[in-house]
């Protein structure tokens, strides 16, 4: 019997080595055997116990950007996904329950179940390997499975679904960005260096980037990606660099992706008349942020809440990393093997404030 190491969330804080026997595969599913894993900046909360509207369904496995190749397949799933045995894939974030009335609508990103990868479904029953933390993952028969070219490393692979292609879909897909547009990215890490990406292949300019002091290496690959100004915020009075960037008009979309509350409280600043302002930060369910809703009101801005990628966002991003036009891979800062996922987990959540990454991945093959 094959086995699959694991790494297991038992509770907040314990992550824990298991081993789960490979599921059998029928016609509509398969499983992935994971070339690299990425830690995403969620992945934390996660781990210290955050919940998501409802408890964690303890133990879970954690993970959910996703890129390996075709271990097992179905007949019925290989036809659908027009992939084969040996192929590499990514698989998003969400697949959903397929009933609720949002599935049935087509946005399984807010299924009710929360049916995802490494966030809602337990490990506990068969068959168990519903998160990236491991060697090989399950891919459930509704899983969102995106064949891509050995052309493209897993390095740049892995930060395609999660990463980029959350990228395109809030910003380009709901926050409608356009060429000619004017764009202010509120946090250099990856998710704000992929919106950098989004916003330069959407044609928008100029684009902004705010980071802080110690963002010195994030903001340098902000430029790199396409970024026409960079500002440190504990440096800059930002709202006065924006005004003078823009001739006055200040920001058509203004993101935030900083995870700071602080963050969230400037979009309202730097936006313009009429702008929109992309809210994807997961600030923490307790927290209570200040805003001054009367600039919201006096300036008719649009505050959009955005949660993840979706099938046409990834596929987008599939496109752009084909051009191999951006250093994607550049952005991975730190690898370490499975075994070492608490520490990998716990680097991105600044838990010792000793370093701080720009992309952390875990590589199943390091032994």
């Amino acid at each position: 019997m094959q086995l699959s190491k694991s790494m297991v969330l038992k509770g907040p804080c314990q992550l824990e080595m298991e081993e789960f026997p490979l599921p059998e595969v029928g016609e509509d599913d398969g499983i992935l055997k994971l070339e690299l894993i990425g830690v995403c900046g969620s992945d934390p909360g996660i781990y210290k116990g955050k919940t998501r509207g409802a408890p964690r369904p303890y133990p879970i496995i954690l993970g959910h950007e996703i890129v390996g190749r075709i271990e097992k397949m179905g007949k019925a799933a290989k036809r659908r996904h027009n992939v084969k045995e040996g192929d590499r894939a990514i698989i998003e974030y969400a697949f959903g329950c397929g009933t609720c009335q949002p599935c049935l609508s087509g946005n399984y990103i807010l299924c009710e179940k929360k049916y995802s990868y490494g966030s809602m479904i337990s490990c506990k029953e068969p068959p168990h390997l519903f998160g990236a933390y491991t060697e090989y993952l399950y891919i459930h028969p509704r899983a969102m499975v995106h064949k891509i070219d050995d052309s493209i490393s897993p390095e740049t692979a892995v930060l395609i679904s999660a990463v980029l292609g959350n990228g395109i879909r809030w910003l380009s897909t709901l926050g409608n960005m356009r060429i000619g547009n004017s764009v202010v990215i509120i946090g250099p890490g990856p998710q704000g260096l992929a919106g950098v990406i989004a916003a330069k292949e959407s044609g928008a300019g100029p684009i902004i980037v705010i980071g802080m002091s110690h963002d010195t290496k994030r903001l340098e690959m902000a430029q790199t990606f396409g970024a026409d100004t960079i500002m440190v915020a504990d440096k800059q009075d930002c709202v006065k660099e924006v005004y003078d960037v823009t001739k006055g008009k200040m920001a058509d979309i203004v993101m935030d992706v900083s995870g700071n509350p602080a963050g969230a409280v400037l979009t309202l600043d730097l936006a313009g008349n009429g702008a929109t302002i992309v809210l994807p930060g997961l600030y923490g369910p307790e927290t209570r942020i200040p805003l001054v809703l009367d600039k919201a009101v006096l300036k008719e801005l649009k505050l959009l809440g955005v949660f993840s990628h979706n099938f046409p966002a990834v596929e987008a991003a599939i496109a752009i990393a084909k051009k191999n036009k951006y250093p994607l891979e550049n952005m991975i800062s730190h690898r370490f093997p499975l075994h070492k996922a608490k520490e990998a987990v716990e680097l991105v959540g600044g838990f010792d404030n000793k370093e701080i990454p720009l992309k952390v991945v875990l590589d199943p093959n390091i032994k």
